[in-house]
């Protein structure tokens, strides 16, 4: 019987990274970007539109549902390998938790998370490091997007950023995330062996010996899906990088955010 454990991290978190330290155990297929979680969301949506479901047994095509998503997902994961644990990255399975926990007992969710400011501040290297790109962040005809501090205002409001920072505080108010085991990309850069040890200990597994120094790309995505904020290629050596975060986006947009997402900063201990 295969274990799929679930990945849903912050954007610009390092969670390409994370899978591919992963990957070094050859017990574990680790996933790209994965749209492993659309399979069962598509059925949802299906179940929910189903007329003979409203008219017929609610419970008896509830719990139908439920079964036919677990049967599903265990397909899809047996279909790509035969090794007994999977993590499967999607920025939401975090939100998807509680119709998990009707499918698997006790569903495993690792969550990166990285200081917001570095975050914005990534995205901003990102985009002017690709000057020949027109992705609509700059509006020129509605003057949107023009500065630093507009375009992080835009992100804070949009996918992926605005997508996922609302939900990960809603799982936090509502008390799914407590069953998450919440990883600082800052602390997996600098002690890898300890963050990696406690994602076994979450995971009730063996804690295996992992090369740190030498972390080789397993996953494969094509980045020109993800536009230029999607580069999915690793470092492979586990270290800390320069912080510039505040050189890039400047005192004020960098107080704005520790400002305006004040809960983010005091859940993660960032400090100011």
């Amino acid at each position: 019987m295969q274990t799929i454990f679930y990945q849903s991290s912050m954007p610009r978190a390092g969670s390409t990274l994370l899978q591919n330290i992963m990957g070094q155990n050859p017990e574990f297929y680790v996933t790209p970007t994965s749209g492993m979680i659309d399979l069962m969301l598509g059925a949802r949506i299906g179940y929910n539109g189903n007329q003979e479901a409203k008219a017929g047994d609610k419970d008896m095509w509830r719990e139908g549902f439920y079964a036919f998503s677990k049967a599903g997902l265990n397909a899809y994961v047996a279909n790509l390998t035969d090794k007994p644990y999977i993590l499967d990255k999607n920025r939401n399975w975090a939100a998807s938790y509680p119709l998990l926990t009707k499918m698997y007992d006790n569903p495993k969710v690792l969550f990166l998370v990285r200081d917001l400011r570095d975050i914005f501040a990534s995205m901003e290297k990102k985009f002017r490091a690709n000057p020949d790109v027109e992705d609509g962040t700059v509006d020129n005809m509605n003057l949107t997007g023009l500065t630093t501090q507009a375009r992080v205002e835009k992100w804070a409001m949009s996918h992926p950023i605005g997508h996922a920072l609302p939900k990960l505080h809603q799982s936090m108010l509502d008390k799914t995330a407590n069953n998450f085991l919440f990883l600082r990309y800052e602390d997996l850069c600098a002690n890898p062996k300890a963050v990696v040890d406690s994602i076994y200990d979450y995971f009730e597994l063996p804690r295996y010996k992992h090369d740190f120094n030498h972390v080789e790309q397993v996953t494969v995505e094509d980045d020109t899906v993800h536009g230029i904020y999607g580069d999915h290629t690793i470092r492979n050596k586990v270290e800390a990088l320069k912080n510039d975060s505040k050189d890039v986006l400047g005192d004020y947009t960098y107080e704005w955010i520790y400002s305006n997402f004040r809960w983010y900063f005091d859940s993660f201990n960032y400090k100011k």
